[in-house]
């Protein structure tokens, strides 16, 4: 427990921590579920050994590969259940909010400002807060939009402390129907017209010279010209509000907001979103010098406008604060449907309170004695010349080069997932981390809500990740020696996470098409054995569930969780793989591909239905129809081959396997044969699944007639 002394000398508590009380189940269970584990590996060494021929050889060769796969992701994950904890909690350095976005039309401006005028609202004192965006898609639709949210952020702070309201985003604010009254309806009508005003402009695709309200704005738009390009143009940095001079109408100070535009050459590479927060860190550390960084996806609203105290419960106890990283709140998402369709995104890289010092070049931590007190530097205002063109030096497409940052200073470089790499590399130099999880959530985001988009997202996760896991500062081979033991394993079990698809294709596939050809490769039912991989199937399932239900989860998500797990395993996974295979062999990857934050009515409705939506022609529903096919095929024929044959003792591990994936494959039946509507499985998509199908089934014909 960490206190700190109240002005009345009673200590108040600024956070408690408490081990799980599961922790000695855990550990008892590892223990056992580890012999269980060796047994298994025994008997497949066993089957190995006394293969009567080449191909019962290769067979058990390639299910004993998929289940030491197995075994060693089980392995990893011991190390977040061998001690969890709760943290419950109960001078203001300055907050650099950083808030990301890269094409208007993906991440809709009207979005973005939102997430912006949700964090200006913080309870903060607003000389101490910042807002910075960066628009790495240079573009002026998003300018436009902030100029607009800036003006209504004279209008809608006042009315937020007027109010007292949690909701301090716009948009969930006026759609939650809170509220209610003349000035509640006035600031509402202000809402709308600007929103529709940023909306007509993005739909448009220009900046309607009749918007523009004064000759500084023409200005600033003339820097558009027909030189300017996504990919090719300088540096472009606004103070749209100044903390020092521009106030709400109640007279209060407005926080500072910033829009950056980091300059962009064909010939420089700019490193994605990693890029563009080096720019920001660069940026803020000439304009306010916030000594807490907020990080926060263009979709990522404040929930709780008390967010930053909590964080600084932690960032500024005595104790811990000069090795405190960051605070990691977790991602929690509004408009989920009941059931959770699509199983949640496992991944962080949001709603993170970063202390700056860990951003700075240095091999570890500084002494106790140092403090979080950075602030603005002294001098110029932030919206000076000489403040501007410094500022404007550092965000130059050739300032980083010959420099270290990438390296050891700012954001890691050489991963898609840079949040993953930049945390584990200041872990392994010592610093620590918190991760804070309040109720009411203090941050809420949008998801997608198509399986395509939600797969593409995916892969580019996995890409990166791989990136982490096999670099030179993989995991499992730095972080063990700089890092403590359980968390080099937790950040390997999420570098290799993707690696799952090589047991789960297998496991999808192989029994499967044995079982149609009778090729036993499990214990038969009377088998002692048999008991032994039940037991694992079984016990791995109810501790995955009893994880599930302790985080607030329902049986319900857990089986949406659970089947997105396979499908992700099987595509986004697997695809993912591939391409880091192709880029380790020299060949070209693809880069950071933006997901899509635009919503459609029809999808909208079918996701609140808890329907999947297959209406792209994704190769990813090719690979899972593909599976879908195998698997009622074989159900089908095998089941029936057995009965027939009296060897349903024998193959009976291979039937439940089977039944187990048709009975998750189907929302994939069920959008091929039954559904109409525009989510159902494209025709081309079914028609190479079953083409490919065939194609596995003749070649098992082949291999499996010479047994």
């Amino acid at each position: 427990m960490v206190t700190f002394a109240s002005e009345e000398g009673e200590p108040d508590v600024l956070n408690t921590v408490q081990v799980a009380p599961l922790v000695h189940l855990n550990r008892a269970h590892a223990v056992i579920y580890s012999c269980a584990i060796l047994g298994l590996l025994y008997n497949r060494a066993h089957s190995l050994l006394r293969s009567p021929d080449h191909l019962s050889f290769a067979l058990f060769l390639t299910i004993t590969v998929a289940d030491l796969v197995f075994a060693f992701m089980w392995a990893l994950a011991q190390a977040f259940r061998w001690r969890p904890v709760r943290r419950q909690e109960e001078g203001w350095p300055g907050l650099d909010v950083f808030i990301c976005t890269a094409d208007p039309y993906k991440e809709p401006p009207m979005s973005v400002a939102n997430t912006a005028l949700s964090a200006m609202a913080f309870d903060y004192p607003t000389d101490r807060l910042s807002v910075y965006i960066s628009d790495d898609g240079g573009s002026p639709l998003t300018l436009f939009a902030f100029m607009e949210a800036a003006r209504f952020a004279r209008y809608w702070l006042p009315f937020c402390r007027e109010q007292g309201r949690v909701e301090r985003c716009p948009e969930a604010y006026f759609r939650s129907g809170a509220g209610s009254g003349g000035h509640c309806e006035k600031i509402k009508i202000m809402y709308q017209r600007m929103k529709e005003r940023v909306e007509k402009t993005v739909e448009r695709g220009c900046v309607d010279p009749g918007c523009i309200t004064c000759e500084e704005e023409r200005e600033i738009f003339e820097k558009w010209n027909s030189g300017f390009s996504r990919q090719e143009h300088p540096p472009i940095i606004q103070v749209l509000a100044d903390s020092s001079k521009d106030l709400d109408i109640s007279d209060s100070p407005l926080p500072n907001l910033i829009y950056v535009s980091r300059g962009k050459s064909r010939a420089s590479p700019h490193h994605f979103k990693a890029g563009a927060l080096n720019a920001l860190i660069r940026v803020s550390s000439i304009m306010t010098n916030g000594a807490v960084i907020l990080t926060l996806d263009c979709d990522m609203y404040s929930n709780d406008p008390k967010a930053p105290q909590r964080a600084l419960c932690y960032l500024l106890d005595s104790e811990m604060s000069y090795k405190l990283a960051y605070v990691q709140f977790p991602q929690r998402f509004r408009g989920i449907n009941s059931h959770d369709t699509y199983g949640g995104p496992y991944y962080l890289g949001s709603a993170c309170f970063f202390s700056r010092a860990c951003f700075r070049e240095a091999s570890s931590p500084p002494s106790p004695a140092a403090s979080l007190s950075a602030g603005r530097l002294p001098g110029d205002s932030i919206s000076s010349e000489t403040v501007i063109g410094k500022a404007h030096l550092v965000t130059g497409c050739d300032y980083e080069r010959g420099t270290s940052w990438g390296s050891t200073t700012g954001i890691r470089y050489g991963s898609l997932s840079e949040d993953h790499n930049s945390g584990y590399h200041m872990l392994c130099r010592g610093w620590e981390s918190v991760f804070c999880d309040p109720e009411p959530p203090a941050f809420l985001g949008d998801v997608p809500i198509t399986l395509n988009d939600v797969l593409i997202q995916n892969k580019r996760w996995s890409l990166g990740l791989l990136q982490v896991g096999f670099s030179r500062y993989s995991p499992v081979i730095f972080g063990c020696r700089w890092a403590p033991l359980p968390m080099a394993m937790c950040y390997a079990r999420y570098a290799f996470w993707p690696i799952w698809c090589i047991p789960v294709s297998i496991y999808a596939a192989l029994p499967q098409v044995a079982l149609v050809y009778q090729v036993p490769l499990f214990p038969k039912a009377s088998d002692a054995w048999f008991y032994l991989y039940a037991y694992l199937f079984l016990t791995a399932y109810a501790q995955d569930l009893i994880d599930f239900l302790g985080a607030r989860g329902t049986v319900r998500s857990w089986w949406n969780d659970q089947r997105m797990w396979m499908i992700r395993a099987v595509t986004s996974n697997l695809f993912g793989v591939f391409q880091f295979s192709l880029q380790k062999m020299g060949f070209s990857g693809s880069g950071f591909n933006v997901t899509s934050k635009l919503m459609d009515d029809e999808q909208v409705k079918r996701y609140d239905g808890g329907f999947f939506d297959f209406g792209a022609e994704s190769p990813f529903f090719v690979s899972l129809g593909t599976i879908a096919v195998i698997n009622l095929v074989s159900l089908a024929v095998g089941l029936g081959r057995s009965l027939s044959g009296g060897s349903l003792q024998d193959m009976f591990l291979q039937v439940l396997l089977s039944g187990f994936v048709v009975v998750n494959c189907w929302p994939i039946y069920e959008a091929s044969v039954l559904r109409a509507d525009k989510g159902r499985m494209p025709v081309t998509v079914i028609r190479s699944s079953l083409f490919l199908a065939g194609v596995v089934f003749c070649a098992a014909y082949f291999t499996f007639s010479t047994v």
